[in-house]
């Protein structure tokens, strides 16, 4: 197993220059080490509203305050320049999102970091392939988290990549604390999964096997956001941090997310990362036909398009956001056509958790307005999916005027 762990390790080092990098079973793991690593209880952290919840719960249960950051309304990313000098003097660590894929002003945020003596943090689980300034993302953190469960459809595992290799030894060691022994029915699972949704894709058995599991209540969302249970979260601080308090909410969609990997989940996790290079360029390829269509942020806010990498290819982004104007409306008729619209932030979190868990953000409307307009398509299927929207008379979202906005 330790043999199976270097061979991705190391090929995930070489993508990052050369930067430490350890395995871990998923990205939500390797952030709740990261942040009990870098972070003190009862410090903030200042992140992004439009995220997986999952990541909001991983913040609670390392014991610290999240601290909602204003965006750029153009593709989600954090928007340093609207955070209040207040705010800035008042966190323990910044954690970047890089929202499906499209980079957090990494170099603006590691300066500000370095004049307050703060870790930087980079959740980089949409983003393997993405870059900013010129250097890859999740070479300008302390620590770095990656998932392979996103452009490689692993569906289990990650790194967490380390600015400092000495610590290596120290976040093994956590990590094999963390970790629940492997399951063989577990594993079997994972290993026949692929060939049961394969099945029901073919009987056309998805939508009636996702009404059963509803019937059954075995849903953990019925909406884009899971239950806050408030209560509940709320006699789960008391205990923090620590991560059973919180499991019900970290394990959401991954309930493997600690489970230490058997051998077959490792040769095939292996196999995937091998062909990774061959999916971003599938990556690329869509997101430039997306990102130029009328959705795109160059038409809805001129001027607006992500940075390119150094090649001057785009962004291999793992969803491309496009912005419309009826969201709803476009998810409905893409479903028609039997394409699913996931990875929906909606709303932002301090408006989905309130007060009492979060700080809110000093500037909120341009979240909002994102998280309203944006809808994740899989540039795999740009093509296809541009069809549709055109065909159901989708149209572009109207920023005429997005409050708040800095830049």
């Amino acid at each position: 197993m330790v043999s199976a762990y270097a061979e991705l390790e190391d090929r995930m080092r070489g993508r990052l220059g050369g930067r430490e990098c350890l395995y871990v079973p998923s990205c939500r793991l390797g952030l709740y080490l990261a942040l009990r690593h870098w972070c003190e209880p009862g410090g903030k952290v200042l992140m992004s509203p439009v995220n997986d919840d999952v990541i909001f719960f991983v913040v609670l249960a390392a014991g610290l305050r999240p601290v909602q950051a204003p965006l750029d309304p153009r593709d989600g990313s954090i928007d340093p320049a609207a955070v209040p000098e207040s705010v800035w003097g008042d966190l323990s660590a910044v954690l970047t999102t890089n929202l499906y894929g499209n980079p957090d002003p990494a170099p603006e945020l590691r300066g500000h970091c370095d004049r307050l003596g703060i870790p930087l943090i980079e959740d980089a689980a949409h983003a393997i392939g993405s870059s900013v300034g010129g250097r890859p993302v999740g070479t300008y953190g302390e620590a770095s988290v990656f998932s392979l469960s996103k452009h490689t459809g692993a569906k289990t595992g990650g790194f967490l990549a380390l600015a400092d290799p000495a610590l290596r030894g120290e976040l093994a060691a956590a990590r094999d604390a963390l970790l629940h022994p492997a399951r063989p029915t577990a594993e079997l699972a994972y290993l026949l999964r692929p060939y049961a949704e394969a099945t029901l894709r073919g009987l056309r058995l998805v939508g009636a096997a996702r009404a059963a599991v509803r019937r059954l209540g075995l849903e953990e969302r019925e909406e884009i956001r899971m239950p806050l249970r408030a209560e509940e979260l709320a006699r789960a601080l008391t205990a923090a941090p620590a991560l059973e308090p919180f499991h019900s909410w970290v394990r959401v969609d991954m309930h493997d997310y600690r489970l230490r990997p058997g051998a077959g989940r490792l040769r095939r996790t292996t196999r995937r990362f091998a062909r990774l290079d061959e999916v971003l360029d599938a990556h690329r390829e869509g997101t430039a036909l997306l990102l130029a269509a009328e959705y795109g942020t160059a038409e809805v806010f001129p001027g607006g398009v992500p940075e390119e990498s150094p090649a001057g290819a785009p962004q291999p982004l793992y969803r491309v956001p496009l912005l419309v104007e009826d969201r709803d409306a476009a998810v409905a008729a893409l479903a028609r056509r039997r394409i699913t619209t996931g990875y929906l932030y909606d709303p932002p979190l301090d408006s989905y958790a309130g007060e009492a868990f979060t700080d809110p953000s000093p500037a909120p409307e341009p979240a909002a307005w994102f998280a309203r307009h944006a809808l994740p398509v899989d540039p795999r299927r740009a093509a296809e999916a541009l069809a549709v929207l055109r065909g159901a008379g989708i149209r572009p979202a109207r920023p005429s005027m997005v409050p708040g906005r800095s830049r």
